[in-house]
Parts: C-alpha cells; sequence; structure tokens
C-alpha cells in the first residue's frame, strides 16, 4: 500500500533529532525521500539517516549551520543532486535561550533571528522557483506557541517564532496561485535538546499551566507536519497549526 507521500523529495532542516528528526522519519515512513541537515550532531545523523533507509528511502544528511548563506546554498544543491527536486521543505532548525530581556545583547538577538526567521526566509527563496515552474510544492514552518502567548526570558525567541508566523501568511497568500502551500506548526512545550537552554524553574512554571500536566514528544508533532504535506493538507493555505497540551487556544 503506497504511503501519502510516495515519490516525493522532502528537505528538513535541523532533521538529526527532536521534532526535526521525527518529522523526517514519519515522511519516509510515508515514502518520501529525506535530505536533512544539523550542526555537529553526527551521532544523532547516522540514527535518523538509519531509521529512513529502514522504510526504503533515499537519505542526505549534511552538516550545515542555517546561518551561513553558502552552507544553506551547498545543502540545497547537494540534495537536489542526490535526491531530485524537492517538494516538500519543512523549516525546522532552531535555537533557543532564556536570558532577561536586559542581558541580551545585539549579537544574541541576531543569531536568534539569523537561525530561527531568516534561514527560514532563504531556504524558501531557494525552493520557490522551481516549486511555482513545476506547479506544486509544500513549505511547512515550524514556528511556536511562545509567539502568541508571550514569556518571560524569551523575547528574542518569541520575535523570531512571530516573524515566523507573519512570513508563513504573507507567503502563503503570493504563493498559493502557483500551487505551493505554505502553512506553520506552532508546537507547545516538546521534550527536546532545544529546552536544555531553559531553567528548572522556568519548565516548572511552564509544566503547570498545561492542562495536559505533561510537555509533548517529537512524535506527537510528526504527524501535523505529514498532514500538511500531504493530500490531506490541499486545503490548508496561511494556517498555524498548534498541538501545544493546551497552552493556548486558538
Amino acid at each position: 500500500m503506497a504511503g501519502r507521500l510516495e515519490t516525493r523529495k522532502a528537505l528538513v532542516t535541523g532533521g538529526s533529532r527532536g521534532i526535526g528528526g521525527a518529522i523526517a522519519v514519519a515522511f519516509a515512513a510515508e515514502g518520501a525521500d529525506v535530505a536533512f541537515c544539523h550542526d555537529d550532531d553526527l551521532e544523532g545523523a547516522a540514527a535518523v539517516a538509519s531509521a529512513i533507509r529502514s522504510h526504503g528511502c533515499e537519505v542526505l544528511a549534511f552538516q550545515c549551520d542555517v546561518a551561513d548563506d553558502a552552507a544553506v546554498r551547498r545543502f540545497w544543491t547537494e540534495s537536489e543532486l542526490v535526491l531530485g527536486p524537492i517538494d516538500i521543505l519543512v523549516n525546522n532548525a532552531g535555537i533557543g535561550a532564556e536570558q532577561p530581556f536586559e542581558a541580551i545583547d545585539l549579537a544574541a538577538f541576531d543569531r536568534m533571528i539569523d537561525v530561527n526567521l531568516r534561514a527560514v526566509f532563504h531556504f524558501a527563496k531557494l525552493a520557490a522557483p522551481a516549486m511555482r515552474t513545476r506547479g506544486w510544492g509544500r513549505i511547512i514552518n515550524i514556528a511556536s506557541q511562545l509567539a502568541y502567548k508571550g514569556a518571560s526570558g524569551l523575547s528574542h525567541y518569541c520575535a523570531a517564532k512571530a516573524g515566523v508566523i507573519g512570513l508563513t501568511r504573507a507567503l502563503a497568500i503570493e504563493l498559493a496561485e502557483s500551487g505551493i502551500l505554505v502553512n506553520a506548526i506552532a508546537p507547545g512545550m516538546v521534550e527536546t535538546r532545544l529546552n536544555d537552554g531553559l531553567s528548572d524553574d522556568w519548565k516548572l512554571r511552564k509544566l503547570n499551566e498545561l492542562p495536559i500536566h505533561r510537555f509533548g514528544r517529537p512524535s506527537e508533532i510528526a504527524p501535523t507536519a505529514v498532514l500538511l504535506a500531504s493530500s490531506g493538507g490541499d486545503f490548508y493555505v496561511g494556517q498555524t497549526l498548534s498541538p501545544n497540551g493546551g497552552d493556548v487556544f486558538l
């Protein structure tokens, strides 16, 4: 029985662990060949690549800092050489760090924006022309429920993720008539290494706010990406889906 993404070629940024890794493997389970990048996580990359191959799919694992423009272009070019034209782009790579607003210097702010927002724009710029020519494409941007809610100690992160949602909506309007559907996922707190930069006090406060009384798992976010990438998502345009355990009601 064919998977929902049979014959598709997907590129996932930040795909060696966490949400990106879960999405990459879920795509392969549905029949997609997958290229993913990581930033110095060879062990995680090997594990995800092995899982993708176990589904009989092609894979490319590529080390890349998504804030490095030249590295991004190399990753994109190599992905299309190995897999063929990219049908599905998942902008997942991100960083986080808890810091009081007054302690965030401009370099830290710029780095947060470069990785979490500017890279989303850059990858979309690389993806859109060929998707437009073929008349089909899916761009899925990983935002955060904190883009809506805000959070103490994460002003730079919240700003970047709010920008991801705004960019998603603008691109959706501009690209939909060419067959490119752009949507976002805004997860709640998920058990990933990204949260290592948060204090125990911050995480405990958040845990106590959640009606479900637990953080999510990457495997609980990946099905939303599969939906948006497959024919089941054909009527989603400019939407932000938010599996968040009840942290935000949208």
